[in-house]
C-alpha cells in the first residue's frame, strides 16, 4: 500500500473514532486497524529495501580515478604518437590531432614545446643532407589538461622539410616526439605589461601562454599582440584571438599587419616597425615591469630582436635594441 492511501485511511480511521465520542454509539464493526497498521508496515519495509539497497549500490560505486601525475611525454628519448587525424585550416594549414594513450593529458608545462622527428623505423624517415634525422620544434595548441589528444597547428612551407613530411601524414601513422622542454616558465603577474610580436606559425607560442594567462581570474598582467601575416587569410588562431580580447578587454589587444593587403583591410600594413612597437608595447623606460616575446621567421625575429643562437638567446639587436630594450627585457622563442 502506498503512504498517501495510508494517509488517507488513517484520516477516515480518525472521523471514525471521533464520531463514537460524539454520537450515539453504533452497532460493533469489524475494525480495519490491522489492515492500516500492516499497511504502514509495509511501507516502511520498502523505504528501508529502497535506502538499504542505494546505500549498497553507492558503496559499490567505483572510486574516484587518481589524478594523473605523470606525462606520456618523455623530455630524454622521442616516444613515437599516432596520428588520429587531420583538420584543414586554411590554404596551407592544418591542425595535427596525435592520440595519446589511455585517455591520458600531456600536462605540457607553460610556456614549453616539444621536438619532433620521424620515426627511426619509419620506411620514409626524414634525414637531412648529413644523413642524420630532421628534428624541429614544435608547440602545441591544445591544453595541457585535454584527455587523450595532442594538438598541433602547422603551416606547410614548400622549403620546409619537417612541415612537409608532417602534412603527408596519413592517420595511424605516427611522428616521434620528445618533450617538454621548458622555453620560459610563466609566473602569474610577474610584469605588468607583456607585449608579444609573432610572425606566421610562430604565433603558437603567444598562444599558450595567452590561454593560460588569460584563464587565472587573478591576472593583472596587461598582454599586447602584435601578429605579423602576408594576407588576411593567412592569420592563424584569429576567431580565437579576437574571442580573447573582446573577454579580457582591460588586460588582452591585438593589432594585426599585413605585407599584402587588399583595399578593404583596415589595420597596419608593411612589417612590424618601430611605429607599430611604439604605439603599442610598453617603453624600455618600464625596466622589469615589461617583457618582450618575440616568435616567427628567422628573418623577423633578426630585424625585430636580433639573431637567436641556435637553441640560445642570441645578441640582442634589431628595432627593439634601437629602442632601448635590454636582453633581459626580451626573450626570443
Amino acid at each position: 500500500m502506498s503512504f498517501a492511501r495510508a494517509a488517507l485511511s488513517s484520516r477516515a480511521f480518525a472521523r471514525q473514532v471521533a464520531r463514537r465520542y460524539s454520537t450515539t454509539p453504533e452497532a460493533a464493526k469489524p475494525s480495519n486497524l490491522p489492515y492500516y497498521l500492516g499497511g504502514a508496515g509495509v511501507a516502511g519495509l520498502a523505504g528501508y529495501v529502497y535506502l538499504n539497497s542505494g546505500s549498497q549500490a553507492a558503496a559499490k560505486a567505483e572510486p574516484p580515478k587518481k589524478a594523473q601525475e605523470k606525462s606520456p611525454l618523455d623530455p630524454e628519448n622521442f616516444v613515437d604518437f599516432k596520428l588520429k587525424r587531420v583538420e584543414p585550416y586554411n590554404h596551407n594549414t592544418a591542425r595535427y590531432i596525435f592520440e595519446l594513450p589511455d585517455g591520458q593529458a600531456s600536462l605540457l608545462p607553460v610556456a614549453s614545446c616539444v621536438v619532433v622527428k620521424s620515426p627511426d623505423d619509419a620506411p620514409n624517415a626524414l634525414k637531412g643532407p648529413n644523413g642524420k634525422p630532421v628534428i624541429r620544434p614544435y608547440t602545441p595548441v591544445s591544453p595541457p589538461d585535454l584527455p587523450g589528444e595532442f594538438i598541433f597547428l602547422i603551416k606547410r612551407y614548400d622549403e620546409g622539410k619537417m612541415s612537409k613530411h608532417i602534412s603527408e601524414l596519413q592517420p595511424g601513422e605516427s611522428l616521434a616526439i620528445k618533450g617538454p622542454i621548458m622555453k620560459i616558465p610563466y609566473k602569474a603577474n610577474e610584469f605588468e605589461q607583456v607585449g608579444m610580436i609573432a610572425g606566421g606559425s610562430g604565433i603558437t607560442p603567444m598562444y599558450q601562454v595567452l590561454k593560460h594567462a588569460l584563464a587565472d581570474p587573478t591576472n593583472t598582467t596587461r598582454f599586447t599582440l602584435v601578429f605579423a601575416n602576408v594576407t588576411e587569410k593567412d592569420i592563424l588562431l584569429r576567431d580565437e584571438f579576437d574571442a580573447l580580447k573582446k573577454a579580457h578587454p582591460d588586460t588582452l589587444d591585438v593589432v594585426y599587419t599585413l605585407d599584402q593587403a587588399d583595399d578593404s583591410w583596415k589595420g597596419y600594413k608593411g612589417y612590424v616597425n618601430k611605429e607599430i612597437i611604439t604605439q603599442h608595447i610598453g617603453p624600455a623606460s618600464l625596466g622589469s615591469k615589461v617583457k618582450v616575446f618575440v616568435c616567427g621567421p628567422p628573418g623577423q625575429v633578426s630585424a625585430i630582436a636580433g639573431k637567436k643562437d641556435g637553441m640560445k638567446q642570441g645578441e640582442l639587436g634589431g628595432i627593439l635594441k634601437e629602442l632601448g630594450y635590454t636582453e633581459d627585457q626580451v626573450f626570443k622563442f
